[in-house]
């Protein structure tokens, strides 16, 4: 019973965070409230997170929605971030990077309302000091704490005019970097329940497919709006479960 529920709650996780990131929305608290330890819900999340955010990625670019070469450009700053991150998250205060993520969130949602955002332009992924230095941040931020770090990605390439598909799918790339790099800290530190794990990257497989689809099907105007409510419920979340 306890493998069927947390393949169902990494379906609807993943499903959700391929759409506007936050899945970590459901998959946290789930696995919290099933008595997992916090340092193993975490590293569960990102073993699956790896598989299931790269199994999405061959979609899109199946589709040509997006190319290796933009991808590669990717994968070594989200892999240096994870890594720093997983490093840090041994030293550094929960308190302090809970505090971080809800300022993040709360930036990133204002700034969601001015300029123009939209997911309407169609450029390919630059690494230049912004778009480097931005992506390194959230790969730390992901591997240190992680629910929000998805949001935060597809938040940077709309400023950056690129299309919200290929946003989904270089998010899934990111994430599948970060989560890389942060696996290597979790499961040599031994925190990894591996049939439970298992389990829940199952379900996060078949909700990565469903969540591209689904992505194909979103019409830009209403992209936005779902990554407002994902960031609010997001930083609510967040802020009564450690302030509360």
């Amino acid at each position: 019973m306890e493998y069927i529920l947390l393949y169902f709650i990494g379906f609807a996780a993943t499903t959700l965070g391929t759409l506007a990131g936050g899945g970590g929305l459901i998959s946290l608290p789930a696995m919290l409230l099933m008595g997992l330890p916090v340092h193993s819900a975490i590293g569960a999340n990102k073993v699956s997170n790896t598989v299931s955010s790269f199994s999405s990625f061959l979609v899109i670019y199946k589709n040509k929605e997006v190319t290796v070469k933009e991808a590669l450009k990717v994968v070594p700053i989200s892999l240096a971030g994870g890594i720093t991150g997983g490093v840090i998250a041994s030293f550094l205060k929960e308190e302090w990077m809970i505090v971080i993520a809800i300022i993040l969130l709360t930036f990133a949602f204002i700034s969601s309302f001015f300029g123009k955002a939209d997911f309407d332009g169609d450029e390919s992924f630059r690494v230049t000091k912004k778009s480097a230095t931005s992506l390194y941040g959230i790969g730390i931020y992901d591997g240190v704490f992680g629910p929000g770090s998805g949001t935060l990605a597809l938040y940077l390439y709309a400023r950056l005019k690129i299309s919200y598909l290929r946003a989904v799918g270089l998010s899934r790339i990111m994430i599948f970097s970060s989560c890389f790099g942060a696996s290597i800290s979790y499961i040599s530190t031994g925190k990894i329940i591996w049939p439970l794990t298992i389990a829940l990257m199952l379900g996060s497989i078949s909700g990565a497919q469903l969540g591209v689809r689904l992505a194909r099907k979103l019409k830009t105007e209403h992209v936005k709006p779902i990554l407002r409510v994902v960031t609010v419920l997001l930083i609510i979340q967040i802020g009564v479960k450690y302030f509360g």
